[in-house]
């Protein structure tokens, strides 16, 4: 089984319990091509939308998707990386993802190395590194932090020289928990 990441972009916003109906609904779907859904973080604007889902491969998840009636242009595999010592607690306490996209492949260990040198930006604007999805193909990621809004992680990744894409404020949409309740994916 392999971690795979879909993104999502929505014109009209979508809300929490429609996530959840909609992820629930695709449950037949998932289980004939062996895909699970790890969750979602939908955007506080509901606009914007990252799942996480294992499967055995990208084809089994795409085959499920689009029968299960989703859009399927973002889907790609990549591996989890988690800060060091991380506990529930931090993971629950994830608020917000910084989005990142490389022309040519990047070393995970160069941007860890970067973000490492700028420890002291993200601690003056009390951003904690949570989580991070990177790609297969070296080409993307997608990180989670702990901070007291989207604005902060900005300004921290900012002065610490980190490329990034986008930054936004999620909720977590879990299976079997309440939405907005307080773990991450």
């Amino acid at each position: 089984m392999i971690d795979l990441v879909l993104e999502r972009r929505f014109a009209t916003p979508l809300g929490p319990e429609l996530v959840r109906t909609l992820s629930e609904a695709a449950e037949s779907c998932f289980a004939l091509h062996r895909v699970a859904w790890q969750g979602s973080l939908l955007a506080r604007d509901g606009r914007r939308m990252v799942c996480r889902f294992r499967a055995p491969d990208v084809e089994s998840a795409r085959n499920a998707l689009r029968q299960a009636g989703a859009e399927v242009t973002t889907l790609w595999p990549g591996t989890l990386h988690d800060a060091p010592g991380l506990d529930a607690g931090a993971l629950a306490a994830a608020n917000v993802l910084v989005e990142r996209a490389f022309a040519a492949p990047v070393s995970l260990a160069a941007l860890q190395a970067r973000e490492d040198a700028g420890a002291a930006c993200l601690q003056n604007h009390r951003v904690r590194f949570v989580r991070t999805f990177f790609s297969r193909d070296a080409t993307r990621m997608l990180c989670l932090y702990r901070a007291p809004d989207a604005e902060s992680v900005r300004l921290a990744q900012h002065q610490a020289g980190m490329p990034l894409e986008r930054v936004w404020a999620f909720r977590a949409i879990l299976p079997g928990l309440p939405v907005d309740s307080t773990l991450a994916l």
